[in-house]
């Protein structure tokens, strides 16, 4: 009743770690595919997941004429800084909101571009899955950490309110 012990909170600090992590093997994977459209290279996709390049060059792969690797791109490097603050304070109800919300809209596209693949490309980019799966780490991470720092809050405002 009276322990201090918190595990998930002492676990929270580390989370803005993770997101880091993810982020960047984001850059990594977004940066690989838009690498590849960018010089008119052909994706390397490796077996049993060979659509890579039915994927690339569909016409669902230009968002507005931008190549969505470019988007993932972006994503990735916004991801990575917001995690990067979110290092800094772990706390901060905007910078935990601002993550949360925006992995969530990374997902939201994932699942779009998934549906696309299956739908209409008939074919899957083994490079969109590994983003898809990213983003749905993101979001579960940063879902866990608004979660573990709220708790912490809550525990906290109340044992300021007992001295």
């Amino acid at each position: 009743m009276g322990s201090d012990y918190r595990p998930a909170a002492d676990h929270a600090s580390g989370t803005p770690y993770f997101m880091l992590a993810l982020a960047l093997i984001g850059i990594i994977d977004a940066s690989y595919d838009s690498y590849a459209i960018y010089t008119n290279q052909l994706l390397w996709c490796p077996p049993p997941i060979d659509g890579c390049n039915i994927v690339a060059s569909s016409p669902y792969a230009r968002v507005f004429g931008v190549p969505v690797g470019y988007l993932g791109i972006v994503f990735y490097l916004c991801m990575f800084g917001l995690a990067a603050l979110l290092a800094f304070d772990p706390s901060s109800r905007g910078l935990r909101l601002g993550v949360l919300l925006y992995a969530a809209l990374g997902v939201s596209f994932s699942i779009y571009f998934m549906y696309v693949q299956l739908t209409f490309i008939h074919a899957f980019c083994i490079y969109c899955l590994v983003s898809g799966a990213l983003t749905l780490f993101l979001l579960f991470t940063a879902m866990w950490h608004f979660r573990a720092t709220r708790i912490e809050q809550i525990r906290w405002s109340e044992n300021v309110g007992k001295t």
